[in-house]
């Protein structure tokens, strides 16, 4: 598979962690360390600097890392994850900067495809409302 950006970088990252990762949120929680390869984000879209390596740079790479198997088929998993979770409010699941993060990364996604899932979320937890900081640097904003 052509890798034209830099993707087995995720794959690297989630691999001795992608079990675990997975196991804590489902029970509803979210460990932060994972959270910047878990549900990466645009790039620049929050201040932070240990998400540097792990942010997407437009939404043909977003489009690219749900078409690698092995990490939109995570992504996905991990959605459906929080779906289970639905009945809780996101701030008990995530701390307020991951609330934030899990919101510019269900944005970027669901901008990047047209896959329901990724719209619910963002419909249950974020009154279907998407991230407008993530909106306003994809250019997507009126």
């Amino acid at each position: 598979m052509n890798d034209e950006y830099d993707l087995k970088r995720f794959v690297a990252a989630q691999d001795p962690v992608y079990v675990d990762a997975l196991d804590i949120l489902r029970k509803g929680m979210m460990c932060s360390p994972y959270i910047d390869f878990i549900f990466p984000r645009f790039e620049d879209d929050l201040d932070v600097p240990t998400g540097g390596s792990f942010v997407i740079r437009s939404l043909d790479e977003a489009r690219a890392y749900l078409a690698y198997p092995v990490l939109g088929n995570r992504y996905r998993e991990c959605v459906r994850a929080l779906s289970w979770l639905a009945d809780r409010e996101v701030s008990s699941v995530f701390s307020a900067t991951d609330v934030k993060k899990l919101h510019s990364s269900l944005t970027l996604f669901a901008e990047a495809s047209d896959e329901s899932v990724l719209r619910e979320m963002l419909d249950i937890w974020f009154d279907n409302l998407a991230d407008e900081d993530t909106l306003a640097q994809l250019d997507l904003t009126a």
